[in-house]
């Protein structure tokens, strides 16, 4: 066997390594990482080395095409002199034409069409020699990875990365990718999923129901007229305060109550409500939903006083609450029906002031900002920077504003129309 025959056959190879690469680089984006966290937790000692990959999934990358530019180079630094040889010098021109369309076809289309029609079959079964291309030239592309970055940040250009920004990003663009094509009904389920992931962004100050509408109960009152109270409300637990509602020294639970009240013998005004209330418990405005639904499931606890940075009563919040950031309002038999969105007949809104903006954008599909005000009527006077007056109307980030009604400095009623509606 001639030289130039055994060049040609390396060659050859080169390019199939180089397909081979390609293919690789293109599963290594594509392969979904659910299906590799299933397998690594089943014992797949293949899947394990993707997602050890996939951990740096730029540095791979990078390694992959480092190796596969190396191949590709070495065959067209080649190819040529080798046709020049056979051939003679002409035959050059026409050599790296067909060369061109040979690595183009085969080395790169291909590799990558085959790749993303089933990426994990084919990492599955490249992963290995891959693992060790990918630990052999990690040093050298670690080192070419510092070096442009050196010169981006001449630039100004950051090269980092918020990694889990952008895992939830592509979670929230897969949902979304989903759930495109589904039926009208399935946009329940898109908004349960979202939600979720938008628990450690919301704060309970967003979601708790405010002081000014807590139904509360003076523990100054007599125990009779307490138990009356307690019976008449619609809620399971009532906050108790003693001379002033920042106060609070206690929460009756209304089957506490009963039991103490069924036990209790003789006049009721005798007694004792303290020994029958439990302990407040207070937590900070700032902590987000997902810290406080840890909370909820480690104390066994299903209601907490919301307080200010100074200590000061602002509201509750309950386990329902953050249930219902999930799964959207949960009413019951006792619940008190407050029709917050009246829809009518131009394709307007009539909203109260109160109503939360998450709760008008989850019910409606709207994109109103909910970063700087969490009510309707906060977001009116953050934007605005004043407290308008009855009849005002205003264009807010593409939604027309009228304010219907005012209660003192307080905005309770307002028309919404969307100027740009999606369907």
């Amino acid at each position: 066997m001639s030289v130039l025959t055994v060049i040609f056959l390396v060659l050859v190879l080169l390019v199939i390594l180089a397909s081979l690469l390609s293919s690789a680089e293109t599963s290594v984006t594509a392969v979904s990482k659910a299906k590799l966290h299933s397998l690594a937790k089943k014992g797949d000692s293949k899947a394990k080395l993707v997602l050890e990959l996939q951990k740096n999934v730029g540095l791979s990358l990078s390694t992959i095409l480092l190796f596969n530019t190396l191949c590709l180079t070495i065959v067209n630094n080649n190819i040529g002199d080798i046709a020049a040889d056979l051939f003679g010098k002409e035959a050059i021109i026409f050599v790296s034409i067909g060369m061109t369309v040979i690595i183009t076809v085969y080395a790169e289309t291909l590799p990558k069409i085959i790749a993303v029609n089933s990426p994990e079959k084919v990492l599955m079964l490249l992963i290995r020699p891959l693992w060790i291309v990918y630990k052999t030239f990690r040093p050298l592309t670690l080192a070419i990875n510092n070096f442009a970055r050196a010169h981006l940040r001449l630039f100004g250009i950051k090269s980092s990365a918020d990694d889990e920004y952008a895992a939830l990003e592509e979670l929230r663009g897969a949902i979304d990718m989903h759930f495109a094509d589904a039926k009208p009904d399935a946009n329940n389920e898109r908004a349960m999923l979202k939600s979720i992931l938008d628990l450690r962004e919301v704060t309970v100050e967003e979601i708790m129901t405010h002081r000014k509408n807590v139904t509360m109960i003076n523990a100054d009152d007599k125990p009779s007229e307490i138990v009356k109270q307690v019976l008449e409300s619609p809620f399971t637990r009532v906050p108790l305060y003693k001379d002033n509602p920042d106060n609070i020294v206690g929460v009756i639970h209304a089957k506490a109550l009963l039991r103490s009240v069924n036990s209790h013998k003789g006049s009721l005004d005798k007694l004792n409500i303290m020994s029958v209330a439990s302990t407040p418990w207070f937590i900070p405005e700032t902590a987000d939903l997902i810290e406080q639904l840890q909370a909820f499931k480690a104390r066994r606890e299903h209601f907490a006083i919301v307080v200010d940075e100074y200590g000061a009563f602002n509201g509750i919040v309950t386990l329902e609450d953050i249930l219902e950031e999930i799964v959207g309002d949960i009413t019951d038999e006792h619940d008190i029906a407050v029709r917050g969105i009246r829809p009518q007949e131009d394709g307007s809104f009539i909203i109260d002031g109160t109503v939360t903006i998450r709760d008008v954008n989850r019910q409606l599909n709207w994109d109103l900002p909910d970063e700087e005000a969490s009510t309707m009527a906060g977001l009116i006077l953050y934007e605005i920077r004043a407290i308008p007056e009855v009849s005002q109307s205003f264009n807010i980030h593409g939604y027309y504003f009228e304010i219907l009604r005012r209660h003192r400095n307080q905005i309770t009623l307002l028309k919404v129309k969307d100027n740009n509606p999606k369907n």
